[in-house]
């Protein structure tokens, strides 16, 4: 498939990105697991962005919409006395100017997820607009796997 003429325009227009926004984006998603582990709900709703569109699938629920909905979901999961102990392994980020994604198994006890978690900038912090994790007959590599491996490097 030919690009259009004015392709050159538009891939010129596209911002460039920078390795420190590589690892920005890693920390906003290793803050977003921080924040569950640590039971916080207060850094978890800042977290999320407060302008964008938000969407969240928690494994085994539908699609929660809205920030409203999506925070609530999180309120819950943080106060029960049964939220899973989940820790990320081989985070991996994908850029695209303003937006980008990190993928990373979630490790708990029973084995693994396999999630997807989608952040844009809001006032020039990486904010989170969708998490959706689910089941997974994958797992990280053994490298990836190394608690003791600073994550925000991968």
């Amino acid at each position: 498939m030919a690009l259009p003429r004015n392709a050159a325009i538009v891939v010129g227009m596209i911002p460039k990105t920078t390795p420190n926004d590589r690892t920005a984006l890693l920390f906003a998603n290793e803050a977003f697991y921080a924040a569950f582990a640590n039971r916080d709900v207060a850094a978890m709703q800042s977290l999320w962005a407060q302008r964008a569109a938000l969407a969240c699938i928690h494994p085994g629920w539908g699609l929660l919409e809205g920030r409203e909905s999506v925070l609530q979901s999180w309120r819950s999961i943080l106060s029960g006395n049964n939220a899973p102990v989940i820790t990320p392994r081989g985070a991996k980020a994908f850029l695209y100017g303003e937006s980008g994604f990190v993928t990373c198994f979630e490790a708990f006890p029973e084995g693994y997820l396999i999630a997807t978690n989608i952040f844009v900038k809001e006032d020039g912090e990486w904010r989170l607009v969708h998490h959706q994790a689910g089941p997974t007959q994958d797992k990280p590599s053994e490298e990836d796997d190394d608690p003791n491996r600073p994550r925000a490097m991968q």
